[in-house]
């Protein structure tokens, strides 16, 4: 079942998050990985900050949660993992579907250049990244990260985006 998650999901969200991200360790630059991943107040700012997290749940128990943010002109995915168990059961893919059903507008997604598996799951699911150009300037824009993971990063975009060539005016 997937669902919108509640406050009540806090912790799990935050154990979820930290377990499947122990696949960057050693992957992304030494100096953007820390221990946790994510620290409760992260996540905190995050929602605060407008992300909406859903998760896939069986037998009781959350297995999978990605966020959606609204960013006016575009919908960003943001944080998508899967407890590392339950990973390759199609916990992402369905998730995945789930959010782009809950928006018409473009989908960008970010995460970092080193994560080969990450960039193939989405490429899978249709979407394409970005040029360099247009990675940094989005990032910047819709993003709030240090410049270090800027330049750690590559952009991903759905159909949408890419039917409509979609440009966004840069900030003057």
């Amino acid at each position: 079942m997937i669902r919108k998650c509640t406050e009540s999901d806090f912790n799990r969200i935050f154990e979820i998050i930290n377990n499947a991200a122990q696949a960057y360790k050693g992957i992304i630059p030494k100096d953007l990985w820390h221990e946790p991943y994510m620290p409760l107040e992260e996540l905190r700012k995050e929602i605060k900050n407008g992300v909406v997290f859903w998760g896939l749940e069986r037998d009781g128990q959350l297995l999978g949660v990605m966020g959606i943010q609204d960013k006016g002109e575009v919908t960003l995915i943001r944080h998508a993992y899967v407890w590392t168990q339950a990973q390759r059961l199609g916990i992402g893919t369905k998730l995945l579907q789930h959010l782009e059903g809950l928006t018409e507008k473009p989908i960008l997604i970010g995460t970092w250049a080193a994560a080969s598996w990450a960039i193939s799951f989405y490429e899978k699911n249709g979407y394409i990244l970005v040029s360099k150009e247009e990675k940094n300037r989005l990032l910047r824009k819709y993003w709030s990260i240090p410049e270090r993971q800027v330049e750690a990063s590559v952009v991903l975009a759905n159909q949408t985006w890419n039917k409509a060539q979609h440009v966004v005016p840069a900030d003057d």
